[in-house]
């Protein structure tokens, strides 16, 4: 298969859906692909400041919250920042109501409500031990994306109290709060550009609901083994779960190390 550029969703993609680990297998495979003049990009919900472990493998371009801030090197490529007006009254609103909200900037910071569900819903989908600092000062940065730490059934105050913002569930307990419309395909088509790219060029590895309209982006979208059944569905391709060396074995396959 001719490939140019392979973008990987991170937490159950490049690293371990289990563990929060980095197969030696992945590590292996990236370093081939690098040698070999593929582009490598991460496309995460992750702020850049949690993907550091990743530029050490060498992927020097970053899709982060979730397509709202993308970055090649130092140079920003992408960018959806929220209106800090909106900011500032969803903030007040969960502070309000005692809910948990956390922020993307180039790092990750929360309000000052903690909850035994957001640590754990935050090691689920960030591997995190511990909750981020809580912020101050969060009007005088530019925000990408806000976090709620809320269930189905709270979920329906925000929305009425905030008919034109976007809200996107993608785990029990978290919803994205939006105000325009952020995804990693909108992302991927921008770094595309960027490299003078086209989706014919590109493959893209995910599990989870929110790389559904990445996998389509692509030329070749491959879902992992442990993946979400609507990834699966729509994938060209189902390689074997993160944690069983899945990325190494589909690349094997499409013969590209």
């Amino acid at each position: 298969m001719d490939c140019k550029i392979i973008f990987f969703d991170v937490d159950g993609t490049l690293i371990n859906y289990g563990n929060g680990c980095i197969e030696r297998s992945t590590k292996n495979a990236l370093q081939i692909l690098r040698n070999k003049g593929i582009r490598l990009v991460a496309a995460t919900g992750r702020p850049l400041s949690m993907c550091h472990d990743l530029q050490e493998l060498g992927i020097d371009t970053f899709i982060t919250a979730n397509g709202a801030y993308t970055r090649h090197g130092d140079r920003i490529i992408h960018t959806i920042p929220i209106a800090q007006e909106i900011v500032q009254s969803v903030k007040a609103f969960a502070d309000d109501n005692n809910d948990s909200l956390s922020f993307f900037t180039d790092q990750l910071s929360m309000n000052n409500v903690r909850h035994p569900a957001t640590l754990k819903a935050m090691k689920e989908t960030l591997s995190l031990d511990e909750y981020p600092p809580t912020t101050t000062n969060i009007l005088s940065k530019e925000v990408y994306l806000m976090c709620l730490y809320i269930n189905e059934q709270e979920e329906k105050k925000y929305i009425t109290q905030f008919p034109n913002l976007k809200f996107e569930r993608w785990h029990p307990t978290i919803m994205n709060v939006l105000q325009d419309d952020v995804s990693k395909s909108i992302a991927v088509e921008a770094v595309l550009k960027y490299f003078n790219l086209l989706p014919k060029d590109a493959i893209a590895f995910g599990d989870g609901d929110n790389d559904i309209n990445m996998l389509k982006q692509v030329g070749y979208g491959i879902a992992m083994g442990n993946g979400s059944v609507a990834v699966k569905n729509i994938a060209d391709y189902i390689t074997m779960k993160s944690d069983e060396g899945g990325i190494d074995y589909a690349l094997r396959k499409l013969q590209l190390i």
